[in-house]
């Protein structure tokens, strides 16, 4: 495959893990307690209410992650750099949550992420 589209499909996965994070985001910090974060978290109603702050903090950081990829992009080629380290972040909350929490994450994250950077790689 062509250096360019490497970039440009390296530039489309960097922007779906920033939506997914963004999507993640809304979850944790302004619906934690609804039917879809409750079956997408895995949680009980009670263990919800119980840890509404704690997850509004999660939502925080996962905006930050898409901050950080978003700020990549928009930096264009002087952005590799920065979508490497956020997607390197990524990969290693991805890994610490499939080991810790559910080993699905992995695929919803750490895939993900390792696929971007192999393609921002490969770009090169």
């Amino acid at each position: 495959m062509e250096q360019n589209n490497m970039a440009r499909l390296s530039n489309v996965i960097v922007a779906i893990l920033a939506l997914l994070h963004i999507y993640i985001l809304i979850l944790e910090m302004f619906f934690w307690e609804s039917p879809r974060s409750l079956s997408a978290f895995g949680l009980t109603p009670e263990l919800a209410k119980e840890t509404v702050a704690m997850a509004a903090n999660q939502g925080l950081y996962n905006g930050f992650l898409a901050a950080g990829l978003i700020w990549g992009l928009a930096l264009g080629s002087e952005g590799r750099s920065v979508k490497i380290f956020f997607l390197l972040c990524i990969l290693a909350a991805g890994v610490f949550g499939a080991v810790t929490v559910k080993p699905q994450i992995l695929l919803i994250q750490a895939v993900p992420a390792v696929l971007g950077l192999l393609l921002i790689w490969k770009s090169r």
